[in-house]
């Protein structure tokens, strides 16, 4: 596979490294009740529940490097499916990997020279990010969790409950493939840039986390840049107009799914002939996403407390981020 795709690409960028991908895990609430006693009289005597300080789990840099390496896996898996129409290696996913479910059939079939140089660019710094995790986990000591079970079908129900016409297939041709990057693409931002505050070795990680955030942005900025100018330009064919269309309703359905889990933004910024910049509209600032917004996100939008799989994680991810606290 790694040779077909260098074959596809003349030289792999691994200028880009990583460290990212986390929001907060909340505090635990422990409540310890002491239960009430009857002395040898008829008196009933109650006492008053002791409630301890809510204790909040320990996540280090290591729990953020796992997250962010699950996410690695999703987006390094859709990519090089749809630029070689083969997924990851043995020795990238690692020893016991899960199952990457795939439709029939998955290398897209680009009309477009140029989309289909971005397809493959984006899939070597998707697959390098890959790498790069996976041996800074190594370096620290750290257990490097293989690629968790991953599910390229669901996109069918990501675009139903978005409210995409028909059977949405990322594969099936290339302004479809758009609007299957579009999915992760602005994710992948709005989490790099929550987890920034939350390293702790900024000495050796806070270089990186503004590394990755940049790379992804850009990734961002291509595949909004393209929809927005294939449906703007004369002669625009349906499928193009319908691209962009159904590239904001996946935005929609994204920023619902945040508010649910907490977000302050009702919605996103969605991608226009005339706009293509995710961010608030107050300071441009890009917009920010906490672990759990992104887990009920990558996990199909189901509400609640403790979902811990489903959408393109059938069986949940790897490692200590892998719950949803809200």
């Amino acid at each position: 596979m790694e040779k077909k795709l260098n074959d596809l690409i003349d030289k792999a960028l691994s200028r880009r490294t990583f460290m990212a991908g986390a929001g907060s895990a909340a505090a635990a609430t422990l409540i310890v009740g002491c239960g009430g006693g009857t002395p040898a009289t008829t008196t009933p005597v109650t006492t008053t529940p002791v409630t301890t300080t809510p204790v909040a789990p320990a996540i280090t840099d290591a729990d953020i490097l796992t997250f962010a390496l699950n996410l690695e896996y999703l987006e390094a898996e859709y990519y090089l499916y749809a630029a070689t129409g083969s997924g990851l290696s043995s020795a990238d996913a690692g020893t016991g990997a899960g199952t990457t479910i795939i439709p029939s059939s998955t290398k897209v079939p680009f009309a477009t020279s140029y989309i289909q140089q971005y397809a493959n660019e984006i899939a070597q710094d998707e697959l390098n990010h890959v790498r790069f995790l996976r041996s800074a986990l190594s370096a620290a000591g750290a257990s490097v969790q293989s690629r968790p079970a991953i599910d390229l079908t669901f996109f069918a129900g990501l675009g139903t409950a978005a409210g995409i016409s028909g059977t949405f297939n990322p594969f099936a041709d290339e302004n479809s493939f758009l609007v299957g990057a579009f999915v992760f693409e602005d994710v992948g931002v709005t989490a790099y840039l929550g987890a920034a505050p939350l390293i702790t070795n900024k000495a050796s990680y806070l270089g990186a986390a503004a590394g990755i955030l940049g790379t992804e942005a850009y990734h961002a900025a291509e595949i909004r840049t393209i929809i927005a100018a294939n449906a703007a330009a004369a002669g625009a064919s349906a499928a193009q107009t319908a691209a962009l269309a159904n590239a904001n309703l996946v935005s929609a359905l994204r920023g619902k799914i945040s508010a649910a889990s907490g977000n302050m933004m009702a919605a996103e910024t969605t991608v226009s002939t005339s706009s293509i910049v995710a961010a608030d509209t107050t300071n441009a600032i890009a917009f920010a996403r906490t672990t759990d917004q992104v887990l009920h996100i990558v996990y199909g939008g189901t509400a609640g407390v403790g979902v811990a799989k489903g959408g393109f994680f059938p069986a949940g991810l790897n490692g200590t981020i892998k719950s949803t606290t809200t």
